[in-house]
């Protein structure tokens, strides 16, 4: 735990949090690639019900709400994106910073879906193809973001910033 909460110097950092997030996005992109060739035409069962692959297009937000929406919800991408790369320019802890990477690579996966996954502008729909019996349908960004906003939460709570 204390490594996770050491400081690190501004460059390094600003590196860190951006490799995270552009991992995230390779991986998500793959990923969502990969599920489209192979779900398209039906769902294959991993763990029975429990667990299984499903490909979807989300033309909306989470839980396909605001549905038509994609334009508005790019734009909100794009400035949730600048706004992140503000805050890991301005963070130096390390869980702050991963976890900062984490949510910008979820953003940038799905803003990634909006931008290329349609005929217009922002107006494609986010794969999402993770389907648990107790959770919708969704990617590899969506569980980026959940575990950077998590860890942030946890961190703040669990490891509270100290500076003298």
């Amino acid at each position: 735990m204390a490594r996770l909460a050491e400081r690190v110097a501004p460059p390094v950092a600003y590196r860190l949090a951006v490799f995270t997030g552009l991992a995230i996005l390779l991986v998500d992109q793959v990923t969502k690639n990969w599920a489209r060739d192979n779900f398209q035409d039906g769902p294959q069962q991993v763990i029975g019900d429990w667990l299984q692959f499903r490909y979807s297009q989300n033309p909306g937000a989470a839980f396909s709400s605001f549905t038509g929406s994609g334009r508005i919800i790019g734009v909100i991408a794009i400035g949730v994106t600048v706004f992140l790369l503000f805050l890991i320019g301005r963070t130096s802890r390390r869980i702050d910073l991963i976890a900062l990477g984490l949510i910008l690579g979820g953003a940038l996966g799905n803003l990634t879906d909006r931008i290329f996954r349609g005929e217009g502008l922002l107006d494609g729909s986010v794969v999402d193809w993770i389907d648990w019996w107790f959770i919708p349908t969704f990617n590899i960004a969506d569980a980026a973001l959940n575990v950077g906003v998590a860890t942030l939460l946890i961190a703040a709570v669990a490891m509270p910033d100290r500076h003298e």
